[in-house]
C-alpha cells in the first residue's frame, strides 16, 4: 500500500491527540464507500453525525478515523472540529505538493473541462482532480486531502449556489491557472442576476497564486467582473487567445481545427456539439498555461471517454424487440445546456425523442425559461417531446400539439410512459436537473437491455 498520509504527518497537519503507527492510502467522509487503508473523517451535518458510522468505517477497513467526540483508541485521532480537521489535511497536501494546480469553475461544463483536462494531461504527468462533481466546502477540502505529494497537475472543481462559496474554496486550492467556463443564470434563484452571479465566479481569480494566469470567454456575460477581479496575466477564448477556426459536427463527433495561441491545431473530439469545440479551446488554454504540450492535448482529445449523466451514449432494447440509442445527460440541466443537448440530438439521423426533467434554481423567470426551450426543440427536429415535473407543463403548453409526447408530475410516473413509447432506431435524450430525478427514467430504460 503506498501511503499517502501516516500518522504522525495527520496529527501534525490537524493539531490533534493521537497515538498509533499506522499510515493511510486514502481519505473518506462516507463509511458506506471505504476501503481498506483510507483514513475516515466523521463529519457532522444538520441531518447527519459520523461519529454514528466510526465503527462501521473501521470495520469495513479504515486505517483510522478523525473524531471530535472524545472516544481513544490506537486508530483514533482526536480533535476539536472533524470540519476544520478535513480543511488541515487538505493545506497541508496543498503545501507539500510542487503540482502545477488548476481550478475550474462556471455556470455549465466544470466537470466536463475538468474530465477533459484530466484526459488530456493523463499521458504528460501524474494527475490529481476532484472525483465527480466534488466542488463544495465538503468535496474541495476532500479533493485536496486525497491530492499524493508526487501529484504533477492537480485540477479542482470550485462551485457555488450562495454568496462567498467560490472565494472560501480558491483561497483552499490556491491555483496556478483559474477558469471560469461561462456566465449563465444557473443558481439565478439564490444570487438575483447574471452580474451577480459573474462576480461570485470571479472570485476564483482573487486566489490566484503569484503569476498566476485567468482564462476565461471573449464573449462571456458578467465580463466587467471577470475583468476587474483577473490579474493582468490573462487568456481569452472565443477569438483573442484560442478559436475556431473549422467545426465539422457529426452525430459521432466533432472534427476541429482550433488556433492555441499563435499555432493551429486539428483533432478530433468524439462528442457531438459546438459547445464541446468551444469548451476545447479553454482546456487547451489551460495546458498551455500550465507549462503542458499543446499537440500531445489535443491528439489526446480523441480518446476522451463520455460521463454517466454528461452525455454517455448506450444501445437501450426496446419493447418491440429491436434497439434504440440513448444519450444520458440525467445529471443536471440549466436553459444553455439543454439547447446545447438539443443541438446535438439534431444531429442524428434517426427519430429524435427528448425526454426534459425541471430546470431547478431558476426563479422568477422558470416559467419563461421552460417555455424558451420549444423553439430549440423545433429547430433541432425533434420528433417527440416527453416532459416530467411541475415546470415542465410550461413547455408542454408551449409546443404544437404533433410534439407532445406526455407530460407527468414526476419522472416515476414517466419513465415507463417513454419505455414503450421509444422504438427500434429511436435516439433518445433524457435530460434534466438532478433533484428532477431523471436518472430514474435512464435506469428504467436500461433495464430492458
Amino acid at each position: 500500500m503506498t501511503a499517502l498520509w501516516r500518522s504522525g504527518d495527520v496529527v501534525q497537519a490537524t493539531g490533534s491527540l493521537g497515538n498509533g503507527d499506522w499510515q493511510a492510502a486514502g481519505v473518506s467522509i462516507d463509511s458506506r464507500t471505504v476501503v481498506p487503508g483510507d483514513l475516515f473523517i466523521a463529519l457532522k451535518g444538520p441531518n447527519f453525525d459520523g461519529h454514528d458510522y466510526v465503527d462501521a468505517a473501521l470495520g469495513n477497513g479504515a486505517a483510522a478515523a478523525i473524531v471530535s467526540d472524545g472516544r481513544t483508541g490506537p486508530r483514533i485521532v482526536r480533535v476539536g472540529d472533524t470540519m476544520q480537521a478535513l480543511r488541515s489535511l487538505g493545506q497541508a497536501a496543498r503545501e507539500r505538493t510542487h503540482a502545477r494546480i488548476a481550478a475550474i469553475t462556471g455556470s455549465v461544463g466544470k466537470t466536463g473541462t475538468k474530465e477533459a483536462l484530466r484526459h488530456v494531461l493523463s499521458s504528460q504527468g501524474q494527475v490529481h482532480a476532484s472525483v465527480g462533481s466534488f466542488n463544495n466546502d465538503f468535496g474541495v477540502p476532500l479533493s485536496l486531502a486525497r491530492m499524493p505529494q508526487e501529484t504533477g497537475y492537480a485540477i479542482f472543481e470550485i462551485g457555488m449556489n450562495s454568496f462567498g462559496e467560490i472565494a472560501r474554496q480558491a483561497r483552499q486550492v490556491r491555483p496556478h491557472v483559474a477558469v471560469v467556463t461561462n456566465i449563465f443564470p444557473v443558481h439565478i434563484e439564490h444570487l438575483g442576476s447574471v452580474e451577480a452571479i459573474a462576480n461570485e465566479k470571479a472570485d476564483i481569480f482573487t486566489a490566484l497564486e503569484p503569476g498566476g494566469v485567468a482564462i476565461f470567454g471573449d464573449d462571456v456575460s458578467g465580463e466587467a467582473a471577470l475583468l476587474s477581479k483577473s490579474p493582468a496575466n490573462r487568456l481569452r477564448f472565443g477569438a483573442g487567445d484560442a478559436e475556431i477556426l473549422e467545426f465539422t459536427p457529426e452525430f459521432e463527433g466533432s472534427q476541429v481545427t482550433a488556433r492555441i495561441g499563435d499555432r493551429a491545431y486539428s483533432y478530433f473530439i468524439p462528442a457531438a456539439g459546438r459547445h464541446m469545440a468551444e469548451n476545447s479551446l479553454a482546456v487547451l488554454l489551460t495546458v498551455q498555461a500550465l507549462g503542458a504540450d499543446v499537440e500531445q492535448a489535443a491528439a489526446a482529445y480523441a480518446t476522451l471517454p463520455a460521463l454517466a449523466g454528461r452525455g454517455k451514449r448506450q444501445s437501450i432494447a426496446t419493447s418491440g424487440g429491436g434497439t434504440a440509442t440513448l444519450i444520458d445527460e440525467s445529471y443536471n440541466a440549466s436553459p444553455a445546456s439543454m439547447e446545447a443537448s438539443l443541438k446535438v440530438l439534431g444531429l442524428a439521423p434517426q427519430r429524435r425523442i427528448a425526454v426534459l426533467g425541471d430546470m431547478l434554481e431558476l426563479g422568477p423567470e422558470s416559467p419563461a425559461f421552460h417555455a424558451g426551450l420549444a423553439s430549440a426543440i423545433e429547430h433541432a427536429g425533434v420528433d417527440s417531446v416527453y416532459l416530467s415535473g411541475a415546470n415542465m407543463a410550461h413547455l408542454y403548453n408551449a409546443l404544437p400539439q404533433g410534439l407532445r409526447g406526455a407530460h407527468t408530475g414526476t419522472s416515476e410516473e414517466l419513465a415507463y410512459i417513454v419505455a414503450d413509447a421509444v422504438k427500434d432506431g429511436d435516439v433518445v435524450l433524457v435530460k434534466g436537473s438532478n433533484g428532477s430525478r431523471m436518472k430514474l427514467i435512464v435506469e428504467t430504460l436500461m433495464k430492458r437491455t
